[in-house]
């Protein structure tokens, strides 16, 4: 499996055929901003945490071009078709469902967080419930991105249903649980092989690197992997 990362949340899966784009907030990244093409090419999914822009990012646009399957809650998939994505191109779901995206399944756990858009006037459309992805490749290979949350104690039954052995974990604090909790979740509460921490130094008002995460699995049988913007890693 090949991961790539675009900076904040934004991740690029090659497994297989699945092609997988997540939280594709691209264009207007700041640790990326060259725009969606590169990231996009050859992309069969687009996967979506929750519904605030700097995760939705520039998913209308690579859905409407690519013909890629959206996969996310309900709102979120009813909100893109409005903007013209295509309805038999969607996959949605919601908090405790599963969904078969061929070759991978998704499923769709709890965050601590919010969900909306907004839409440029000052006003703000809600998109349902924030969400984790769980994905489960053919080989058997399994890989959580928690999406944008705190830490909370039902995380002990997502470990127990379906084992992750890579986890995407937001460290960036004030709008997620920061690097220490980060931390503790993933010591307290998974076995992961391999943790990736994301959702920092996006912004000025985000933890600026992942320090606290690192010394906080320091010793631990997790290891954190640090990749550097658009670089692919083997995981």
């Amino acid at each position: 499996m090949k991961l790539t990362w675009y900076g904040h949340s934004a991740f690029r899966i090659d497994a297989g055929e699945a092609k997988i784009l997540i939280d594709p907030f691209l264009s207007g990244n700041p640790s990326w901003g060259r725009g969606w093409e590169g990231p996009a090419k050859g992309i069969t999914h687009v996967l979506l945490t929750h519904g605030h822009n700097d995760h939705v990012g520039d998913a209308a646009d690579i859905l409407k071009k690519t013909g890629a399957q959206l996969v996310a809650n309900f709102e979120i998939c009813m909100y893109l078709v409005g903007q013209g994505v295509a309805g038999d191109k969607i996959n949605p779901g919601n908090t405790g469902g599963t969904v078969d995206c061929g070759g991978f399944t998704t499923t769709f756990v709890q965050a601590l967080h919010s969900s909306s858009f907004n839409i440029g006037d000052g006003s703000n459309t809600y998109l349902g419930n924030p969400l984790g992805l769980v994905l489960h490749f053919a080989d058997g290979r399994s890989l959580y991105h928690m999406g944008d949350t705190d830490i909370f104690g039902d995380m002990a039954l997502i470990e127990e249903l379906h084992q992750p052995e890579i986890g995407i974990v937001p460290i960036g604090d004030r709008f997620t649980m920061g690097g220490a909790v980060a931390a503790l979740a993933c010591k307290r509460f998974f076995n992961f092989k391999k943790a990736i921490p994301c959702h920092f130094a996006t912004f000025g008002a985000l933890d600026q690197s992942a320090d606290k995460f690192v010394a906080g699995l320091e010793g631990s049988a997790t290891e954190v992997v640090l990749p550097k913007v658009s670089e692919a890693i083997e995981v």
